[in-house]
């Protein structure tokens, strides 16, 4: 290759890569010449698509046969919104009955799992019997998990990358308590989480970010438009600046914490808003509503 000054190498007739090691096409024309730059492939790329509007409904610990059969029928019958994905947390004890009743156009999450395939771990349940059941996402790092149970950020990072290599998508929870908001740290602790998260990511397509201030799940509070709207643009920043730019601009964040179908349509709106995580609601024909506030 020989280098050519104010061009650099030149690679063949008519291509040169200049000093940035980016690809230079030289275009003559009758009256000027163009240049078109054509960067290389990066996992950096800026140019993603549009982010997919998300619901997902965390059942939790609640339901039986009669009663989630009976919000599988509304949901298979309503009209969603045909530009949103939706997926339901179920019990796993009911993975498999979901998955079978469902609707294939609405997804299936557990709600948790643990960070190996097998073996003595008593009451836990592996990435790979989730697959077995036919259900491809998982929820990890849910406050209650973390606060009822004392799931460290440690063993929630474990449990993605696990979750991540055999293949299931991850709903992965980050946010902060009553105490931590008064005491202005939500940035600092929704970042420390997010970084333990991330150090696990290799495949960013396959997770999705909910942010959950712990204050706001199950007590009626929710967080204003404007206070999700806030943390989720300081992710994206966080995410730009740590992670990639590509990643900030395409990862999807999500707003849990007493979404309603009255709440859901001004929360949806927010810039950097891309759904919801619905506990209680999505338990009942509401959640047809917040499925459709993005419409």
């Amino acid at each position: 290759m020989k280098h050519h000054k104010g061009w650099g190498y030149r690679i063949a007739d008519n291509i040169y890569r200049d000093s940035n090691n980016e690809w230079v096409l030289v275009s003559p024309t009758r009256f000027f010449i163009v240049l078109v730059q054509l960067r290389s492939p990066s996992r950096h790329a800026s140019i993603m698509s549009p982010r997919k509007f998300f619901v997902g409904g965390n059942w939790k610990m609640n339901g039986d046969k009669q009663s989630l059969g009976e919000l599988i029928n509304t949901l298979n019958s309503a009209k969603l919104h045909a530009e949103t994905e939706v997926v339901c947390g179920a019990p796993a004890i009911y993975l498999d009955f979901a998955r079978s009743k469902l609707d294939p156009k609405i997804g299936v999450a557990a709600q948790n799992c643990y960070k190996v395939a097998k073996g003595a771990f008593t009451g836990e349940i592996s990435p790979a019997m989730i697959k077995d059941c036919g259900v491809h996402w998982v929820i990890l790092g849910h406050s209650e998990r973390r606060h009822v149970f004392g799931e460290s950020d440690e063993l929630i990072g474990q449990k993605v990358a696990h979750a991540l290599e055999n293949g299931l998508g991850v709903i992965a929870c980050i946010g902060e308590k009553l105490d931590e908001r008064e005491a202005g740290i939500t940035e600092k602790v929704v970042f420390a989480q997010t970084k333990v998260i991330a150090d696990n990511v290799k495949d960013w397509s396959k997770v999705v970010l909910a942010y959950e201030p712990v204050w706001a799940i199950g007590t009626g509070k929710t967080a204003s438009p404007q206070q999700a709207q806030e943390v989720h643009d300081k992710l994206r920043q966080w995410m730009k600046a740590n992670v990639s730019e590509a990643v900030a601009n395409s990862v999807r964040i999500i707003y849990g914490g007493s979404v309603t179908g009255a709440t859901s349509k001004e929360l949806g709106s927010q810039k950097d808003v891309d759904g919801f995580l619905v506990g209680g609601a999505s338990l009942k024909p509401e959640f047809v509503d917040i499925i459709n506030a993005h419409a």
